[in-house]
């Protein structure tokens, strides 16, 4: 079962790299826009919002390029989100040196399905090493109660998946509980599938919240995946309940096994769910109808509001409750993460209550 510490600085350490999206306004395609909203983002730090912005202390690990413009913004973005950082700064060095990604994504619209186009050219994050860091003072003296790493980060160069591996151990050197969103991106693994698969798993035997939806599992665990087929809702729900026991099989060092249930109506609609696992107990969310503005950061508000409710020491039930409606939230915002006012709004979400505030 999940123990917290008790002597800790930050509620939540994260590592990420960050960098910016460019989103056209008024939903228009990439392709044929002039003009784009711009935000400074990481799926990580999505994460790391929905704790931050209920008032717990969150720091982010990660890197900059020294003088940029670009990663003068993301500090003022990160600052602005009451997260601390720290992280290395790297020279340019020339115009074909280091950068931060760009992340060029629409949010469709009707029948129009999103579209993303990722530019990670000479991206900074790729030279996370814990010699930047130091993990004695950050763990063990600050102290943490939760490190959460992403598949992205693990995957993103040979540095970083031996970074994420260094950060686990560290972690659980020191009575951190680790979470593992496992995040598979093919064309990160191309060419890596072997080494990628033994620092996976690695990273999933010390683990106490393992996260993915079912290609994740499959991929990056060479988990088996729920069964074809399924003639109704509860048929495909056993089938990933199954999907999971045998996750739970594999890894039996963690607590918490989540995944998130999707259904797109369109662009604008979608059909939103969770299964989490506890010991022994299912946690349950039938997908239900959301409106959507933007879909993009919809699971990481949903991991966000899942780590909060464990910070938060709540029973179980209510931890996949407040995910989902985090999950929600971050639907409704053209950011990519949630942005929530107060604990009192997401329930909301949860019950259906749309009617005005006053």
């Amino acid at each position: 079962m999940l123990k917290l510490r008790k002597d800790f600085k930050y509620s939540m350490i994260i590592p990420t790299s960050m960098g910016v999206r460019l989103t056209p306004v008024n939903s228009q395609p990439f392709h044929c826009s002039d003009t784009f909203k711009m935000q400074a983002t990481s799926a990580e730090s999505n994460v790391g919002s929905v704790a931050s912005y209920l008032g717990l202390p969150v720091k982010i690990l990660t890197s900059f390029v020294q003088g940029s413009p670009v990663s003068h913004f993301i500090k003022d973005n990160i600052r602005s989100r009451r997260m601390d950082f720290e992280g290395p700064e790297f020279e340019q060095e020339d115009p074909w040196g280091y950068r931060h990604q760009i992340n060029m994504a629409d949010s469709g619209w009707g029948t129009r399905g999103p579209r993303v186009q990722n530019d990670r050219a000479g991206e900074v994050g790729r030279e996370l090493d814990v010699k930047y860091f130091d993990l004695n003072r950050i763990f063990e003296k600050e102290g943490a109660q939760i490190v959460h790493l992403s598949g992205l980060i693990a995957a993103l160069s040979p540095k970083t998946t031996q970074f994420c591996l260094d950060i686990a151990r560290a972690a659980k050197a020191n009575g951190t509980l680790i979470s593992f969103d496992l995040n598979h991106r093919a064309s990160f693994w191309k060419g890596r599938e072997e080494e990628l698969h033994k620092c996976f798993g690695e990273i999933a035997s010390l683990a106490d919240i393992l996260i993915g939806n079912e290609e994740d599992f499959q991929l990056c665990l060479k988990v088996e995946g729920p069964e074809e087929g399924g003639s109704d809702l509860d048929g495909k729900i056993e089938n990933f309940k199954e999907m999971i026991n045998r996750v739970k099989a594999q890894y039996p060092n963690a607590s918490v096994y989540a995944t998130t249930l999707r259904e797109v109506i369109s662009a604008n609609s979608h059909k939103w769910g969770a299964i989490m696992a506890y010991g022994e107990d299912w946690h349950v969310i039938k997908p239900r109808e959301i409106g959507v503005l933007d879909r993009i950061g919809g699971g990481d508000g949903f991991v966000g509001g899942l780590l909060y409710g464990i910070l938060k020491e709540w029973e179980p039930q209510k931890w996949s409750q407040f995910g989902w409606a985090t999950g929600a939230l971050a639907a409704t915002m053209l950011t990519d993460y949630g942005q929530p006012a107060d604990e009192d709004q997401v329930w909301s979400i949860w019950s259906g209550n749309a009617r005005v505030k006053r």
